[in-house]
């Protein structure tokens, strides 16, 4: 293959939902790179492609995204990032970055991808949709995201609370993304907007431990965990 990097989305978490072409591209590759946020911690895409790799042939790499809330100070790692990428591209190499879910959709890899486009502007990037967990997530729960002219809105749970309160009036469809953290402001929100009977939480899709609530009083401390969403169906 022509030397380049390859953003595949792996999809939630079970294998299965990983598409041909990503799987393909994966076995195929020179160079599989892996993030995680903390150098002591697995990586979930790693573990989706487990299968796929093969360790006397390619090269498996792990890179650290810290994952926080204030970004300051990570442009650095970024940066050492994308040159490492790049130089495995410079010597001839096929990189393929794994990421959960789809690449352009709240992906670690965007963080990659635009130190590459500063710094390494002459390599080219493809990018392998994947499977969103915000799919899987409203199949799971028996919801549709979206019917003839109903309104659709994917935003951070941590978004500002006025803007959140007008989206939740204004669509008809709200996936709250990253809601581990402020789940408790969250379902007050909806119970004082009168929308916490139309919502439900998911969390882990496709992976162990994966569960939906209906019923937002029964998601105790222990249910809350960073791999989760809100999904309110008016």
């Amino acid at each position: 293959m022509q030397a380049r990097v390859i953003a595949v989305g792996v999809g939630p978490g079970d294998p299965e939902l990983l598409t041909l072409k990503g799987a393909r591209l994966i076995r195929e590759a020179d160079v599989v790179v892996t993030p995680v946020s903390d150098p002591g911690k697995s990586s979930i895409a790693r573990s989706i492609i487990e299968g796929l790799l093969d360790p006397q042939r390619q090269q498996l790499v792990t890179q650290v995204f810290p994952m926080r809330r204030d970004q300051s100070g990570l442009e650095e790692d970024w940066v050492r990032s994308a040159h490492e990428v790049a130089g495995f591209v410079q010597q001839g190499k096929t990189v393929a970055f794994v990421t959960i879910g789809d690449p352009f959709l709240y992906s670690t890899f965007l963080y990659l991808y635009h130190q590459l486009q500063k710094f390494h502007p002459a390599i080219e990037v493809e990018i392998v949709s994947g499977v969103s967990s915000i799919n899987t997530a409203a199949a799971l729960a028996g919801l549709p995201l979206g019917l003839s002219d109903e309104r659709l809105a994917v935003l951070p749970a941590t978004y500002e609370e006025q803007k959140l309160v007008q989206t939740l009036e204004q669509f008809d469809t709200i996936v709250l993304m990253k809601v581990h953290r402020v789940f408790g402001r969250i379902r007050t929100l909806l119970a004082e907007l009168g929308l916490k009977e139309q919502a439900v939480y998911v969390k882990r899709v496709g992976l162990p431990g994966e569960a939906v609530f209906h019923d937002l009083d029964q998601v105790g401390e222990e249910d809350l965990n960073y791999l989760s969403m809100v999904i309110v169906k008016k």
